[in-house]
């Protein structure tokens, strides 16, 4: 039940957010205006991006163009494997068990805890003295 027209989606990882437009092609990956290898180097972040397209089959059905900010690398990864997650799912439902089935389709909810008023951070204390 794949569609022609282009899927938006958005996925998010603690700072990182990305947003996708998944549409038939060949399997270029863009992402900021840059190549896919090119931004992400790293051979275990590309890994994790690419896993859902490799869990569907869809390495080469598949244009990707990708808008991420906030975060790190990593970060990023997350947020974009995500979006891929969702997007697949609109694209063709029967994909749900599968990727669920791997965690694609959870968001992961861990931020950095705020500061808090009368701390040095969110947990530490100032240095208490007796006397």
């Amino acid at each position: 039940m794949a569609t022609a027209t282009p899927i938006t989606v958005t996925g998010r990882r603690k700072t990182a957010i990305a947003q996708l437009r998944l549409q038939p092609g060949t399997g270029s990956i863009h992402i900021n205006g840059r190549e896919f290898v090119d931004y992400f180097p790293s051979l275990s972040l590309q890994n994790i991006i690419l896993r859902p397209l490799e869990l569907v089959n869809g390495l080469r059905s598949f244009d990707l163009e990708i808008k991420t900010t906030g975060g790190g690398i990593a970060g990023q990864a997350g947020a974009i494997r995500l979006a891929i997650a969702r997007a697949l799912i609109e694209n063709d439902a029967e994909a749900r068990p599968l990727l669920k089935k791997e965690g694609f389709l959870t968001r992961d909810p861990r931020m950095k805890e705020r500061k808090k008023p009368g701390q040095p951070g969110a947990r530490k204390r100032f240095q208490f003295s007796k006397r």
